[in-house]
C-alpha cells in the first residue's frame, strides 16, 4: 500500500498560482500513474488531471485545460499540480491518488485508483 501526502494548498486571490505537491512512500511510485482529483463542498469528487508513470502523457479535464499542469518527480517519488489562472469556482479540497496501473485508459474512473491522500484545501476568492 502506498502513502500519500498532499501539500500547498491554501487562500488566494482570483487569477493567481498555487503549486500543489503530493509525496508518496511505501510502494515503487514510478511503476504507476498518477492523478488529482478535487472535491467542493456539497458536490461529487472530480478528475482535474492524469499523468502516467514516466509523465510521457497527461490529460486534463476541460474546465482546467490550460492553466494547469500535472508533472512527476521519479526520483523524489512526487506528484506536482501547477495551478495558474485560478478561479473562485477551482475551490475545492485537492486529493491525488495512484492508478492501479503504469498508464491509463481513456475515460478515468476513481475506481481505477488504490490510494488516496488525505487532501489539501484550495480556496480562490473573487
Amino acid at each position: 500500500q502506498v502513502q500519500l501526502v498532499e501539500s500547498g494548498g491554501g487562500l488566494v486571490q482570483a487569477g493567481g498560482s498555487l503549486r500543489l505537491s503530493c509525496a508518496a512512500s511505501g510502494r515503487t511510485f514510478s511503476n504507476y500513474a498518477m492523478a488529482w482529483f478535487r472535491q467542493a463542498s456539497g458536490k461529487e469528487r472530480r478528475f482535474v488531471a492524469v499523468i502516467n508513470w514516466g509523465g510521457s502523457r497527461t490529460d486534463y479535464a476541460d474546465s482546467v485545460k490550460g492553466r494547469f499542469t500535472i508533472s512527476r518527480d521519479n526520483a523524489k517519488n512526487t506528484v506536482y499540480l501547477q495551478m495558474n489562472s485560478l478561479k473562485p469556482e477551482d475551490t475545492a479540497l485537492y486529493y491525488c491518488a495512484v492508478h492501479k496501473r503504469a498508464t491509463y485508459g481513456d475515460t478515468i474512473r476513481p475506481t481505477d485508483f488504490g490510494s488516496w491522500g488525505q487532501g489539501t484545501q484550495v480556496t480562490v476568492s473573487s
